[in-house]
């Protein structure tokens, strides 16, 4: 990823859309075909001399013309032609903006290759499902990893539609109006990069598609923080019910010798507030004054490289992370014991309602029984089988049919077939 966002490569996106002008401009006539033939064959550029030429002009593509002038000689008058340095920019840019995408779609494909195994490897691992972090009801892990998996699902769909988003080029001008080339010009050169003319721009591409891009990155960001900060919670000490791969060799303190601490996690969790601030400055960049001022030009120099390059990262991280995961199933079940069958609540009111005791009454019944458990150490099997209200209404042989857990997983295999059944590229 990184390699897209240097100088080399984007002098060379700059010429690969300088050149696929003049050979539009060839085939129309407009410049001479033996021209074309000399600035195909000896157009090149040195990135130093680029830079040094900047330092004395002040101007990023003059000093790319100059620096490239010097190897094709004479004929690079024909070069540039009719065109302001935003056709080249913002054309460039969209050629970047594809490259990434490619990258970071990748990136969305192994993770979620990683997620559809370790769905399928702990369909049946149960483990208690929280709200509001209080123990709620049993589900699976791999549960949570198809969830994980179907979300990202969602990501590469948005990425797709950022990309084409951002598949734009432009050659109309200082202020959009095509007053040097004509839009047919626009469209030969768009096609034989692979991208679409944009309908209309002033002189620049308008950055709500750049934000767009920049805001899909965000909500990756935000996923694989979600999927993060699920992770720090399970390795507490005191839940420990999954835990990051720690090497042989690895050192958690510098103090505390026995820590195993969930860094990985932590640094997903800080990378991606940078993601979500550079969304927030691509957002800024979109009101710009009249036809175009070049506020948005210094910030994007950092937050499109800066954001692509920590999406690419944490991804492989994430990836790596889940596909080493360790996970503990007998802590699991200990902790689903911890609150004394208060778990199964629900399904006790659902059976005394189905009882034909009224939601009010059969809440009442349970809920009684529920906090006197809250409140010491007793079982609530063992208090519900004993309360003669809810003795009226079932057998103990139904009471305890409500604290079977298998009631809970009747459904993990549909609902991985609809999480996972519906992505492409993640078997």
């Amino acid at each position: 990823m990184g390699r897209i966002w240097t100088d080399e490569n984007r002098f060379q996106r700059w010429l690969d859309v300088e050149i696929a002008v003049c050979e539009t401009l060839a085939r129309r006539g407009v410049i001479p075909k033996r021209a074309l033939a000399v600035i195909q064959r000896k157009a090149r550029f040195d990135v130093r001399g680029i830079l040094r030429i900047e330092e004395k002009v002040k101007h990023d593509v003059i000093a790319f013309l100059t620096n490239v002038a010097r190897y094709v000689g004479p004929d690079s008058r024909f070069i540039h032609m009719g065109l302001t340095s935003s056709d080249v920019l913002d054309t460039a840019l969209a050629l970047q903006l594809g490259e990434a995408g490619a990258l970071i779609d990748q990136g969305l494909k192994d993770l979620m290759k990683v997620l559809a195994r370790q769905a399928r490897a702990h369909r049946r691992t149960v483990m208690i499902g929280r709200t509001h972090g209080i123990h709620a009801e049993p589900i699976t892990l791999g549960l949570v990893f198809a969830l994980w998996h179907a979300e990202f699902a969602r990501h590469r769909e948005r990425l797709a539609a950022a990309s084409e988003s951002v598949r734009v080029g432009k050659l109309s001008g200082a202020v959009g109006t095509f007053a040097h080339l004509d839009p047919g010009v626009e469209a030969e050169v768009c096609r034989r990069l692979g991208l679409r003319p944009d309908p209309i721009s002033t002189q620049v591409i308008q950055r709500d598609r750049h934000a767009h891009f920049l805001t899909t990155l965000a909500l990756i960001a935000a996923s694989i923080e979600k999927a993060a900060v699920e992770i720090r919670h399970l390795q507490r000490t005191d839940v420990r019910e999954a835990e990051e791969f720690f090497s042989a060799g690895q050192k958690g303190s510098s103090s505390m010798p026995h820590k195993r601490n969930p860094i990985t996690s932590e640094q997903l969790s800080g990378l991606s507030r940078v993601v979500r601030a550079n969304a927030q400055a691509g957002l800024e960049n979109v009101a710009l004054w009249h036809e175009r001022d070049i506020s948005h030009s210094s910030v994007e120099r950092v937050i499109v490289p800066d954001s692509t390059i920590l999406i690419d990262y944490m991804l492989a991280k994430l990836t790596r992370l889940l596909d080493r995961l360790l996970v503990y199933p007998d802590r699991m079940r200990r902790n689903m014991n911890l609150t004394r069958g208060l778990i199964y609540s629900q399904a006790l009111l659902l059976a005394l309602v189905d009882a034909g005791a009224t939601r009010e009454e059969a809440y009442h019944l349970v809920q009684r029984n529920a906090m006197q458990v809250w409140a010491g150490t007793q079982d609530f099997q063992e208090l519900v089988s004993a309360d003669a209200d809810i003795g009226k209404r079932l057998t103990r042989r139904q009471i305890g049919a409500c604290f079977d857990p298998a009631r809970h997983l009747r459904h993990v295999d549909t609902l991985l077939r609809r999480a996972l059944g519906r992505a492409k590229g993640t078997r």
